[in-house]
């Protein structure tokens, strides 16, 4: 059977023969066994429901199997015999190029170069998953190639619930992942449900199908790290020497040892899983690979006297590094964390003074233990932070839950009130204000093609748009603009492409629409092929998260999830080709909602109507909410909006003087 045949067939109509597990594919950690009896019957049965009663007997026997050895039923006899990848958009079958783009970003998903775990259908951050299961991946890529313009696809936690009608205006394509009751939506709550198969942790872009691989973590890292040394350092000193140590190369995919080289700092990140640490050397996303503590601390001090960049990553706990890099004196200019600590009880973080082998067993084995190990580990790992902090370090959170999970820990995280995390994330600090508030966030390309040069052509017309747009924009936003000017200028020197030909770089509404709009044009004079368009969801509209995204909004509406829902159902309107909202992101299940959106542009005038509408609302939807927190640069930010669109008409905020309201209470 060709490619297209096998799509389109959806469940096979043989049984296929029982797979091996792949042990070169970084398997992703066994869950903790949590469904009783009852539960663990209730599952097999769900997962018999895609399957004919004949092949249920065989069948449930395989599925207990993988639930009772992995805590989860993948059907790994289902996965495919194809290579798994992003193939230019002729080459997948289906009756538009929208639902063709859909199936392409699937597939860049679940690439064994990208996918953090190929085999469990998890793309990053030890639990983003794309699908639950491999019966779920069949089935909707049979769907999609089915579609016809007038239907759209319903997506419940990575489930095809069916095609239903609609039409040519309507998103092809609806998301939802992990949209549970709130009481519901604890830590077990999610381990128990996706045990039984009736949800998923779709992470952010990962059950979105809008990952791009490590790159748009990496822009975003050196955003954030050019702007934290800009903070810290005085007037004219150099970064060249200066060390940032951080963790976590699984599930960031080597973003930081990446973004410090562009940078140019001596970068530390250190990666208790060897396998992990071996991919991303491998990759050529880091420059150093090494595991002896003591060869360590010689090579930082030589790096920071020769004030060399270079990019470590260290196999072993973050913990034992801290605390010997105070007993050393190496100064840590810039500190982080970015383990999966939205994941602490699942192999998202890994205790210290515990070997990674015995850790991965005391999580299957003693998940009680290890929960007690992983919150010492984090008490030690506060402690020794704070001592760094204290001789002038500057630590940030990098909004995966470490200062939460350290503070439930009770790490020393917390200011003197105990009210307050004592450092700030960097969305507080950096992000949040310098660039979220300002209409600023990361807008991203995928080249349907599958051409390199159709990518670079890409690339020149963002610069040229960028620098176009600067020349009249308020200097309020030079900044940033020029930040990205340069990152797209040396894209293709620093190599970032993993899978599909795809870019990001950050972008307010007008850059958004200008982009598009230069893209769509140049689409129609046949220079480039189709482009696909969307985000991270770590932006200015589309996500609610009280730690990380909306972590700088004070009018206590941070808890609130009001700006994520009206981001997806008002992007769906306005011209989507799919949309997505999900429970969960990167601080967690329960700790965040987000909105997500991907469009095909394919050189119409249609496109073109579509582009300028949903990419307005999408950011200025948020843009909207942070001035009505009364944001100061949101402010700004909207009013320069309204001023430019005549349609614009929105409520900014009366500012009560604070005298006022203190003489209340006196």
């Amino acid at each position: 059977m060709t490619f297209k045949e096998q799509i389109l067939q959806g469940i096979p109509t043989k049984l296929p023969e029982p797979k091996s597990y792949d042990l070169s594919l970084n398997p992703a950690p066994k869950r903790k066994q949590i469904l009783n009896l009852k539960e663990k019957k209730l599952a097999v049965k769900n997962a018999l429901r895609y399957f004919p009663k004949k092949w249920h007997k065989t069948l449930a026997q395989d599925f207990l199997r993988e639930l009772n050895d992995y805590g989860r039923i993948y059907m790994l006899r289902f996965r495919p015999k194809y290579s798994i990848h992003a193939r230019p958009l002729d080459q997948y079958p289906g009756k538009t190029d929208e639902v063709r783009s859909i199936m392409l970003m699937i597939q860049n998903n679940l690439d064994i170069n990208i996918a953090q775990h190929p085999q469990e259908l998890i793309t990053y951050g030890g639990n983003g998953a794309v699908f639950q299961n491999w019966a779920q991946y069949l089935l909707t890529m049979k769907y999609l190639a089915m579609m016809n313009e007038d239907q759209t696809l319903h997506l419940y936690s990575g489930h095809p619930m069916g095609l239903f009608p609609s039409s040519k205006k309507s998103p092809r394509l609806v998301i939802t992942n992990g949209m549970m009751i709130p009481n519901y939506s604890k830590p077990d709550d999610w381990e128990k449900f996706n045990a039984i198969g009736v949800t998923q942790f779709g992470q952010m872009t990962a059950g979105s199908f809008m990952y791009i691989g490590p790159q748009g973590i990496v822009h975003g890292t050196t955003i954030t790290l050019m702007n934290a040394f800009r903070k810290v350092l005085k007037k004219n000193e150099l970064i060249n020497g200066k060390v940032f140590l951080t963790s976590g190369l699984g599930g960031m995919s080597g973003a930081q040892p990446k973004a410090a080289n562009i940078v140019g700092c001596v970068s530390v990140t250190v990666e208790i899983n060897p396998a992990a640490a071996k991919k991303r050397y491998d990759q050529g996303w880091v420059d150093v690979l090494i595991s002896d503590i003591n060869s360590l601390v010689v090579l930082v001090k030589n790096a920071q006297s020769s004030k060399k960049t270079v990019s470590i990553a260290f196999i072993g706990n973050i913990v034992d590094v801290w605390e010997i890099f105070f007993e050393e004196n190496i100064i840590v200019t810039i500190g982080s964390d970015q383990t999966s600590l939205h994941n602490p009880w699942s192999g998202g973080y890994y205790p210290s003074g515990v070997s990674f082998e015995k850790s991965k067993k005391m999580l299957k084995d003693d998940p009680v233990l290890f929960k007690k190990k992983v919150q010492e580990s984090l008490r030690r790992h506060s402690k020794a932070i704070k001592q760094h902090v204290e001789k002038g370090t500057y630590f940030f959170d990098y909004g995966n839950a470490f200062l939460l999970e350290a503070s439930r820990a009770g790490g020393e995280v917390l200011n003197d009130e105990k009210t307050e995390f004592c450092y700030p994330s960097y969305v507080q600090d950096i992000l949040g204000p310098k660039c979220f508030d300002y209409g600023f966030g990361p807008f991203r390309w995928v080249c349907t093609s599958g051409n390199p040069k159709d990518l670079d052509t890409t690339d020149k017309i963002a610069r040229d748009v960028l620098l176009n747009i600067k020349e009249k924009a308020p200097k309020e936003i030079h900044g940033q603009l020029d930040d990205n000017i340069k990152w797209i200028e040396d894209a293709q020197k620093n190599k970032l492409v993993v899978g599909s030909q795809a870019r990001i770089l950050y972008a307010d509404s007008q850059g958004r629409i200008e982009i598009a709009k230069a893209f769509n044009l140049a689409i129609s004079e046949g220079k480039i092929g189709p482009i696909i368009l969307g985000r991270d969801h770590h932006d200015v509209s589309g996500t609610d998260s009280p730690y990380r995204e909306t972590s700088n909004i004070y009018d206590g509406s941070k808890f609130t999830a009001d700006m994520a829902i009206h981001n997806v159902i008002g992007d769906s309107f306005r011209g989507a080709t799919w949309v997505s909202i999900h429970n969960g992101g990167g601080v967690g299940w329960g700790e965040v909602i987000n909105g997500g959106f991907g469009m095909l542009l394919d050189g119409t005038k249609k496109s073109e109507k579509k582009l300028k509408k949903m990419l307005f609302f999408d950011v200025n939807n948020g843009i909207a909410r942070r001035s009505w927190a009364r944001n100061e640069e949101a402010i700004f930010a909207i009013k320069k909006e309204m001023a430019r669109s005549q349609n614009l008409n929105v409520l900014i905020p009366e500012n009560a003087e604070d005298e006022i309201i203190d003489s209340l209470f006196k």
